[in-house]
């Protein structure tokens, strides 16, 4: 089964626990705080695997969970750190985040990898906040929650000519003549159901992949036939090879279906329909066929090769004009650096990193970085809660709430935790 999209939701693992404990041993005064580090959680990682050809390993695999790290321990000893889950996907494979629409990563080499979801960093013991101030600490930390995302997983093959047209043109014929590929070949619409590609080689030892893209008519773009489904496949392309039945062998004008694909690949993306185009004039040895052939040669503004998949004839002087076009064209990444998550803005914020709104008679603080704060405290001691508390202000939250109205004795809450506000 050929499947080349899923939607997968993602969870990273989080961070261990920081520990909290003294050293007490005969001989050894003011042992001071002895508690360890909690370990990292597990990255969830993309990592391309030649061997693949398809998403169906991730068709059943809807939710990734990452092992949460160990916590630490007494005696100074940190926890281990969880294993990375490592998920292996095929060459061509894009993760974009549903949520920000942005591309995570773009997978095109043997063992590329990428970081979808990152694991959340342990938790500090005791050990780790001592200070001159402050030698013997009585608080830790939790572990930092791990990401968690909903992605988009999409398999955009690499193939360098694209071959588009509509059904029943000769376009399955033609990579099995031309390659090694075996696609089905039947005489109604539709027989191809999944992209086939194929490796063809050229004069001069040249060679380069074609794929055949099944289900393309009138419509395909919003959804009508397969082309949907599969148009996806031709975004990488360096050339498209658009193939014509110039016998109008069924009853259709082949002037109109050139111009009916055109449309559908300028609809699905506006970018595709700029790449370099030459059109295969296929069903040349039937009747009526060169006189399709000058008429369509009058519309036409583009280089019209005629051939005839079935006796092979015309398709060596094809492969050669195509690898001619491929060596005058450089392959251009399939995104701009600013459609990547990574890419980074750097500009003035004026934003705060929180929001404060009024639920009935009480003040609800959202945002990240208060939310994060709170799941990494442990409320175990008064210690931990004026760390906690020094933190909002430090954040600017207090003096924000005092603007806002609120008063001593106000309820404030940060998730599902309540406490009261005092001035």
């Amino acid at each position: 089964m050929f499947i080349d999209e899923v939607l997968i939701d993602l969870f990273a693992g989080d961070g261990g626990n920081g520990c909290m404990a003294f050293r007490r041993e005969k001989y050894i005064e003011m042992g001071g705080p002895y508690g360890g580090n909690g370990g990292k959680g597990a990255d969830i990682i993309f990592e391309v695997d030649e061997g693949l050809n398809t998403l169906i390993d991730l068709r059943y695999r809807r939710c990734i969970k990452g092992d949460k790290g160990e916590n630490g321990l007494g005696k100074g000893m940190h926890g281990a750190n969880a294993n990375d889950i490592v998920v292996r996907v095929p060459q061509g494979t894009v993760i974009t985040d549903v949520d920000t629409g942005l591309v995570i990563g773009d997978l095109t080499k043997h063992k590329d990898r990428v970081i979808v979801a990152k694991g959340g960093r342990g938790g500090r013991g005791n050990m780790a906040f001592a200070t001159h101030s402050n030698p013997a600490p009585s608080f830790c930390e939790n572990g930092e929650p791990g990401e968690i995302k909903k992605v988009k997983v999409e398999l955009k093959l690499l193939a360098d000519v694209g071959l588009v047209g509509m059904p029943s043109v000769g376009k399955s014929t033609l990579i099995s003549k031309i390659s090694a590929a075996k696609p089905k070949i039947a005489e109604y619409h539709f027989t191809t159901l999944k992209p086939n590609l194929g490796v063809v080689k050229a004069s001069n030892d040249r060679s380069f992949v074609v794929a055949d893209l099944p289900g393309l008519i009138e419509g395909a773009s919003l959804g009508e036939g397969l082309g949907d489904r599969f148009l996806r496949h031709i975004e990488r392309t360096r050339v498209i090879a658009h193939i014509i039945d110039i016998s109008g062998f069924e009853g259709r004008d082949p002037y109109e279906d050139y111009m009916i694909i055109n449309n559908e690949l300028r609809t699905f993306n506006e970018k595709i329909i700029k790449k370099p185009q030459i059109v295969i004039a296929n069903k040349i040895d039937l009747p009526g066929a060169l006189e399709n052939l000058e008429e369509f040669k009058k519309k036409v503004d583009v280089p019209i090769y005629p051939v005839s998949a079935l006796t092979v004839k015309g398709l060596e002087h094809v492969i050669n004009i195509l690898a001619d076009m491929l060596d005058g064209i450089k392959k251009e990444p399939l995104y701009e650096e600013q459609e990547f998550e990574s890419h980074v803005l750097y500009k003035f914020e004026a934003e705060e990193p929180f929001s404060i709104i009024k639920e009935d008679d009480t003040w609800v603080i959202k945002g990240e970085q208060p939310e994060k704060m709170l799941r990494m405290t442990k409320f175990n001691s008064d210690e931990s809660v004026l760390r906690f508390s020094n933190k909002l202000k430090r954040m600017g939250i207090d003096s924000k709430l005092r603007e806002m109205g609120a008063q001593t004795g106000d309820n404030v809450r940060i998730l599902d935790f309540e406490f009261e506000f005092k001035e």
